[in-house]
């Protein structure tokens, strides 16, 4: 193995492929979105160069207003939620034996179902019409307009929809604790037991500052998640009503492939390629974690 490593040529040949397919699907992608951003483009004729005017359209663009706050909501919800409920879930499912497999199946399962399915089912479910509204019906109970009330800074959809991507994503989030959690050794625990910690100081003492490497992950990962957040969204509400539903990845389709602005569409995605890579940056700076031996 040693003389396999200090071989460049073997070196080479395993980091081509995975250099070609970053280069090819990622990187110059990027570089042209970032060109395209400053150029009027349609995707029939050639990209023109106009300079600075896609992203002087941005802060004009009441529509992107919506998109930018309904995701910066998106963002802090998506990781306090999700750091949470993850938390409190893994720390329930390790300390049980029967059953933790049947809960831990049913729970994750929401993550690897179609977005898009799920996202006409809970469609249906919020219907003014169906579903839980025509439940409350039945006790005279007039349900609200789940997906179309427009009243307050954070309307009514934004939070419905906020809780059913935490429904579909924090089965990701318990599973990475879980992980973690299962690696730290038993040991640890019971000399905390001996010095006379209950289970609450043991998780706060012991499990916490060993997985917090990972919930730096988790959160990394539910940041760019939520900020890219796009499949519920338009099978839900499609940005509506008046745009009020709009987060970037939504007023970037919209203005890419149905009103065929690609240069500004490419502008919309360099501020959110941005963005992830400031919150990324953030979190991997502020949320410290050191190596311990479990």
């Amino acid at each position: 193995m040693d003389k396999l490593l200090r071989n460049k040529k073997a070196i080479i040949i395993f980091m081509a492929p995975a250099f070609l397919l970053f280069t090819f699907v990622l990187f110059i992608p990027i570089c042209q979105s970032v060109y395209y951003s400053f150029c009027e483009y349609k995707g029939i004729t050639a990209p023109v160069f106009i300079g600075l005017d896609n992203y002087k359209a941005l802060m004009t663009d009441k529509a992107l207003k919506y998109a930018l706050k309904n995701s910066i909501f998106f963002l802090i919800f998506s990781c306090v939620s999700q750091l949470l409920m993850g938390l409190f879930l893994a720390a329930i499912l390790t300390n049980i034996e029967k059953g933790r497999n049947l809960f831990k199946n049913i729970i994750y399962l929401p993550c690897v179902l179609s977005s898009a399915a799920l996202g006409l089912l809970w469609m249906f479910i919020f219907s003014p019409k169906l579903g839980i509204n025509q439940l409350l019906q039945k006790f005279n109970i007039e349900g609200p307009l789940w997906l179309m009330d427009t009243k307050g800074f954070i309307i009514l959809p934004m939070w419905v929809i906020a809780f059913v991507a935490l429904w579909q994503y924090v089965g990701q989030s318990m599973m990475l604790y879980m992980a973690q959690i299962s690696g730290i050794s038993k040991s640890l625990y019971e000399a905390s037991y001996i010095d006379g910690c209950t289970r609450a100081k043991s998780f706060r003492y012991v499990t916490l500052p060993l997985i917090r490497p990972m919930v730096a992950t988790a959160m990394s990962l539910n940041a760019i998640g939520s900020l890219k957040f796009f499949d519920l969204i338009f099978n839900m509400t499609e940005g509506g009503p008046n745009h009020k539903t709009e987060v970037l990845a939504t007023h970037l389709y919209q203005q890419g492939f149905k009103y065929f602005k690609y240069g500004y569409a490419s502008a919309i995605g360099v501020l959110l390629l941005i963005m992830c890579l400031v919150v990324t940056g953030f979190i991997n700076k502020f949320v410290k974690s050191e190596n311990y031996e479990m």
